[in-house]
């Protein structure tokens, strides 16, 4: 996969050298390219903002020096591409909140491009134009807001980046945690078996893998009616068991044909 982030703060990047994804990069499993959007501003004082039309405070990103920089990072691309338009994601509190299933459409592309905004935002002439040559997708990571793209732009690599295929060392890893079966990961334990007068599940202990399975789904379950109750009523019905029944009825939910719903307490 390549992926190419533009910034005014290069240097905020680093991190993608670091951990995982700065070992993949070496391996050569992401090509990831970080541009400085300054370089492409011509005057002697290399401005990428002005003021916004209409008025309002802050101002407002150029639209000359991200078109020449979009360009040429489309036109670098093209002889690998096959024709297919790279996914152009600009990081916006307006835009689809991201979320592991984006992630994973995400890990199916070939070439991400990542525009990191500052100030009030990019001239929205950008945001259009891109549409001719890219799949524009405005991505938010949540309902606030930050200072810029980077912060929200560092999240996506790394949620992407780490579902390709070698990135992480054990695939495993992926399929047992958080928001990838729609549920909340189970809480995990280590050695001693008892810490600060605090011993682990006595399941964890039992060497029967069924029941361990059967716990850590039910766990699951629990937590997630608990932190995040709106994923609890958007799973689907015929994906639930008879002992996912169970717990959810032990939290007070109650599974119909139409979806799970909250049963009121008497």
């Amino acid at each position: 996969m390549r992926i190419d982030v533009v910034s005014i703060f290069p240097e905020y990047l680093a991190a993608l050298d670091l951990s995982l994804i700065g070992k993949a990069r070496r391996d050569g499993l992401l090509d990831v390219n970080v541009h400085d959007l300054r370089d492409h501003a011509h005057d002697r004082h290399r401005t990428v903002d002005d003021t916004p039309y209409g008025g309002g405070a802050g101002m407002v990103m150029k639209a000359g020096p991200w078109s020449e920089v979009l360009t040429g990072i489309r036109e670098s691309a093209e002889p690998r591409s096959g024709g297919k338009r790279p996914v152009l994601i600009v990081p916006s509190p307006a835009g689809a909140v991201f979320n592991q299933r984006m992630a994973y459409d995400l890990a199916e592309e070939d070439h991400l491009v990542f525009a990191c905004g500052r100030y009030e935002g990019i001239d929205e002439r950008v945001v259009e134009w891109s549409r001719e040559h890219f799949d524009v997708r405005p991505v938010s990571l949540g309902d606030y807001v930050l200072n810029g793209g980077e912060v929200a732009v560092l999240a996506m690599v790394e949620a992407v980046g780490r579902l390709i295929p070698g990135v992480v060392g054990n695939p495993e890893s992926l399929v047992e945690e958080s928001h990838s079966d729609g549920l909340l990961e189970y809480p995990v334990y280590t050695k001693p078996s008892e810490w600060n007068e605090r011993p682990i599940p006595e399941v964890l202990l039992s060497g029967n893998h069924a029941k361990i399975a059967r716990w850590r789904r039910d766990e699951q379950f629990r937590r997630t009616a608990e932190r995040r109750p709106d994923l609890i009523f958007a799973l689907e019905p015929e994906s639930l068991d008879k002992g996912d029944r169970a717990v959810l009825a032990e939290c007070g939910y109650e599974v119909g044909t139409d979806g799970v719903r909250a049963v009121e307490k008497p």
